[in-house]
């Protein structure tokens, strides 16, 4: 049927040339054209631009804890009760605690020790990780399995209860935390490793060598590992800012570095029963977790998105 006129075909004259109807715009013909092309171009400017700033934002957070372990306004450990409780000021930005300590000089003082701790327990779930799953991956088919049951069990327990139970054990200290976490977190990392392992081992490359005569352990040092460290930078990257909520709360619940470290979770902690009177002990040390926790998120999506270009939304 002719689309314009509503004639049939049998009716057009013998000879006639056929003229096609022209086709019906859908919504996804228009995609890329009209009013999606500026929204789908700011949508892009405006990814680029929380990407800058994620990074802008991880870089001021890696001065300020650098720079926060040499130079801070006042003392963090020094307690004078006749300046406590005070609120925002010129004297002191951030007002003090129930001690009389500056709040900002601590949160000065305790970010290179979040920061760092959160750095510590990534790396180390990295590498034990990495070492396992590729440990695995060589040995035979029933060590390799025994392996990864073995990382299953430990991931059926939440991370947190059982970083908890860990460092409840070893006593509160920042080393009790880091150890907690680490073996709370490789297995995750182990499994997924695997994962990873498993399927660049079934590339054509990888096959090419085999054949070759290549043996197991150098095939996995030089050809398989390698190809898959991208997706480990991604996981490394995405789990700074979890570790950071993480690190803090566990510092909430007591298990942390003992008073008078100037942990972020230990001052939300401590600014906790006057929430309704000094609100400010509490809020800074939230916001600067929060902060940390969404810079280092968005970076990690970012360097996802430049190692996977097929994760992109448009």
């Amino acid at each position: 049927m002719n689309v314009e006129t509503g004639s049939r075909l049998e009716d057009v004259p013998p000879g006639a040339p056929f003229e096609p109807a022209p086709p019906v715009p859908t919504w996804t013909a228009t995609i890329g054209t009209g009013i999606a092309r500026p929204v789908r171009r700011l949508f892009h400017r405006h990814t680029a631009f929380l990407d800058k700033f994620a990074f802008v934002l991880v870089a001021l957070l890696v001065v300020v804890a650098i720079v926060g372990v040499f130079f801070q306004p006042y003392n963090p450990f020094d307690v004078d009760t006749r300046t406590a409780l005070l609120p925002p000021s010129a004297a002191h930005l951030f007002g003090t605690d129930d001690v009389g300590r500056d709040v900002l000089s601590r949160i000065l003082a305790g970010a290179a020790l979040t920061l760092l701790s959160a750095a510590a327990i990534v790396l180390l779930s990295a590498l034990i990780g990495v070492v396992v799953a590729s440990v695995a991956a060589v040995l035979p088919r029933w060590a390799d399995e025994t392996i990864m049951r073995a990382c299953d069990i430990f991931m059926s327990i939440p991370s947190l209860v059982l970083a908890l139970g860990l460092a409840a054990a070893l006593g509160p200290s920042l080393t009790s935390i880091i150890v907690a976490m680490v073996m709370a977190s490789w297995p995750s990392t182990a499994r997924l490793t695997r994962g990873i392992l498993r399927e660049t081992m079934t590339a054509s490359f990888v096959e090419s060598a085999r054949i070759l005569g290549v043996s197991r352990f150098r095939l996995m040092l030089r050809h398989v590992l390698p190809n898959s460290l991208d997706a480990i930078y991604v996981q490394a990257s995405m789990e700074i800012s979890g570790t950071i909520v993480m690190i803090s709360g566990l510092a909430f619940l007591g298990v942390g570095a003992p008073p008078p470290s100037p942990d972020w979770g230990s001052m939300i902690a401590q600014g906790q029963q006057y929430i309704t009177t000094a609100w400010w002990i509490s809020l800074f040390p939230g916001l600067a977790i929060t902060i940390g926790a969404i810079a280092f998120g968005l970076v990690g999506d970012a360097v996802r998105t430049f190692v996977d270009p097929a994760s992109r939304r448009f």
